[in-house]
């Protein structure tokens, strides 16, 4: 049993480190992720921003792994272009999209206002 779950995880993590290799966008994403908490550190967030933040970029993380997965599982299906597939292939990078402004916005609400201080 122990070694079935320790299997999941590494399966888990295989599968981001794979993302991780071949994906662009989530190379950007652990761009950012690196850039925004060493944001974080600098400015000494406060706890409930901390998860606000980490929520994000959870969700932006997840939201492009399920892309990839979907992406993945069209490609293999169906290799020959059929508008069904651009479809769903198109809706799965929406949600990216949407989780990525999402998270853009609560990045503005929490360093905004301490990076225009600066500036200021």
């Amino acid at each position: 049993m122990m070694r079935r779950r320790a299997a999941s995880f590494g399966f888990a993590f295989r599968g981001v480190w794979a993302a991780l290799r071949s994906e662009v966008h989530l190379q950007f994403h652990a761009a950012a992720t690196v850039v925004t908490i060493g944001l974080g550190l600098y400015f000494g967030l406060e706890r409930w921003e901390w998860v606000a933040v980490a929520v994000a970029i959870g969700a932006v993380w997840s939201a492009e792994l399920v892309n990839t997965a979907i992406e993945a599982v069209v490609n293999l299906v169906s290799p020959e272009y059929h508008p069904l597939a651009g479809r769903a292939k198109d809706v799965a990078a929406g949600a990216v999209l949407v989780m990525a402004v999402a998270a853009l916005v609560v990045g503005l609400l929490i360093f905004g206002p301490r990076v225009w201080a600066l500036l200021a």
